[in-house]
């Protein structure tokens, strides 16, 4: 990066470094800097009467400075919290060298620098922890500035709060929104409950494959990639299912697994193209059990998190209590838009869609239409926590027949502030039925069905040597961070979403740069009169000029008395 594309901040910074290293300073040492205490440990624990923490070592971002001739105070911030530093010139200075005060600290060290200090820790007259600084240590120089935010009287200015700088730029979002840390330590806290809960049962955490050559275990349009030492496509799993329940074949009682799963749909507040998902496969259990193990689930995370069972999402308070109520998708669907979908065909379907102006297209069969009357109708109204169960039987094509009634299924999805948060089946362990099922999404993709399943061969082989009943279940992991965090965007329990690419800010030539400035102090000019301020050769001219209208900066119009050069608008 040359020195004319730099702000002048960042110039101020570049400079400070070359003058640290003159002063014979490491702006970037390697060696380790063995810290003994964090800000937190010392706020929680520090008692003058104990005479404690006369000897911390700390280390993290310089955050603030008030300057005052030869002392001075400051704030630094570590992985834990914030804490006051004093830094007084002759405590730092040993003899009458003063550099490192008057120098480093006072005019080369910025905002956001890292450095280390060694100290002892103090209350000041107005009663705030400190550390009374006695050395100092550059352990990293910040060559770009941090947005600066201001508090005062408990108030925020200034902050750095732009959605998509803040995702764009999560590392900065951390740096000066503390509050966005905890989001992401509470998403960590979830993950680990539920790991505990399932290491408890003793059921075995497992990885699965992530580049499938068949994408199954779900209705989705998958990522496409191709292998060139095998010159085969191959495809980002929608899901993690079916080689899990190989693995349930193969004779484990209970696996499951936190992973990540693409799915190529679209992007909004509650759905990314990647995403964190939890599956989990139990030998000689059904969808009752795993109703009841689901609650489990959201019970203990909701405890874990919060110590109760009550959370705050929006404006709703979600509790997670122990049990949930539980209704059919048919009962669901009549009670929101009154028509009874019990033993309807396609034709039907379609009518019922239209009286209720829900879209459709032809690709779509039973399955999918029932999907979107209870997506569109019913979904968005189960704000507690509820069971839906007994899906139709197109909906799920590796779902066990009901036990009462063969036309629907046994499964159910979990419903919880208007979203589903989970899905779980009596798994289809019968392989002949299986493959008719496999063969009806075959058909759904022959007429223009692109998230249609694919028949997985290897699994109908697998399912032929005998798989035991088993209940399954899915959960997404982001959805569940979000309702628990009480966060509005699955963005902002990502610590990096997928964004739209960033718009590159035009690189120019120094002849373009020069032309630009002279178009900018007069627009619109005649042609002749810019070439001539430019002062350039008839080649320079003709690629500078070209630059600026290929890059949409300037643009050149015929008139009646020439051509004529302007800015574009």
């Amino acid at each position: 990066m040359s020195n004319l594309e730099l702000s002048e901040q960042e110039a101020i910074r570049r400079n400070s470094l070359k003058k640290l290293r003159e002063l014979g300073i490491d702006p970037y040492p390697a060696a380790e800097y063995k810290v003994n205490a964090t800000s937190t440990e010392i706020h929680e624990n520090f008692s003058e009467g104990k005479g404690n923490y006369k000897e911390v070592i700390l280390a993290g971002r310089l955050m603030s400075r008030r300057i005052m001739g030869k002392a001075s105070f400051a704030e630094l911030q570590d992985h834990k919290g914030r804490i006051q530093i004093y830094v007084n010139r002759d405590e730092i200075c040993g003899g009458d060298d003063k550099t490192m005060y008057n120098e480093v600290f006072k005019k080369l060290l910025d905002i956001g620098d890292i450095i280390g200090i060694k100290g002892k820790v103090f209350i000041t007259q107005v009663g705030e922890i400190s550390v009374h600084v006695k050395e100092i240590t550059v352990l990293n120089k910040s060559l770009h500035p941090l947005p600066v935010v201001k508090k005062k009287d408990g108030k925020t200015y200034d902050a750095f709060t732009d959605p998509e700088q803040r995702y764009r730029q999560r590392y900065v979002d951390l740096i000066v929104n503390p509050q966005v840390k905890e989001v992401f330590m509470k998403r960590t806290k979830i993950v680990n409950t539920i790991r505990e809960m399932f290491n408890e049962y003793g059921y075995f955490e497992v990885e699965t494959p992530i580049l499938q050559p068949i994408p199954g275990g779900a209705t989705a349009r998958p990522f496409i990639t191709h292998h060139n030492s095998l010159n085969m496509p191959l495809y980002l799993r929608i899901a993690n299912e079916l080689y899990l329940k190989r693995l349930i074949v193969g004779g484990f009682e209970g696996v499951y697994e936190f992973g990540k799963d693409f799915r190529n749909e679209g992007m909004d507040r509650t759905h990314n193209p990647e995403f964190t998902v939890m599956e989990i496969y139990v030998a000689y259990k059904d969808y009752i059990w795993m109703m009841s193990f689901t609650e489990e689930i959201c019970e203990r995370v909701a405890m874990a998190l919060h110590g109760k069972t009550k959370v705050k999402v929006g404006e709703n308070v979600i509790d997670y209590k122990r049990p949930y109520p539980r209704v059919t998708m048919t009962e669901a669907i009549k009670h929101y838009t009154g028509y009874d979908i019990s033993g309807k065909g396609e034709k039907e379907l379609f009518e019922i869609c239209d009286k209720l102006s829900i879209e459709t297209d032809p690709s779509m069969g039973k399955g999918k239409l029932i999907d979107e009357i209870f997506g569109e109708k019913c979904e968005g109204n189960y704000i507690q926590p509820t069971f839906i169960t007994d899906y139709p039987k197109e909906m799920s094509p590796l779902t066990k027949k009901h036990r009462d009634n063969p036309e629907l299924t046994e499964r159910f999805e979990l419903m919880v502030n208007g979203k589903e948060l989970a899905n779980a089946y009596s798994e289809l362990n019968d392989p002949i039925d299986q493959r008719e099922r496999f063969e009806e999404q075959l058909k759904l993709s022959e007429k223009g069905d692109d998230e249609a399943m694919f028949i997985d061969q290897d699994f109908l082989r697998a399912l032929e040597y005998g798989m035991p009943p088993t209940s399954g279940m899915g959960m997404g992991i982001d959805r569940l961070a979000m309702f628990m965090t009480n966060s509005a965007s699955i963005q902002d329990v990502l610590f990096f979403p997928q964004m739209k690419p960033e718009k590159k800010a035009v690189e120019l030539s120094e002849d373009e740069k020069a032309v630009l400035n002279l178009l900018k102090a007069k627009s619109p000019i005649d042609l002749n009169e810019l070439k001539t301020k430019a002062g350039l050769s008839n080649k320079k001219w003709d690629k500078a000029i070209k630059g600026l209208t290929k890059n949409k900066l300037a643009k050149v119009e015929k008139t009646e008395g020439g051509l004529v050069v302007s800015t574009e608008s």
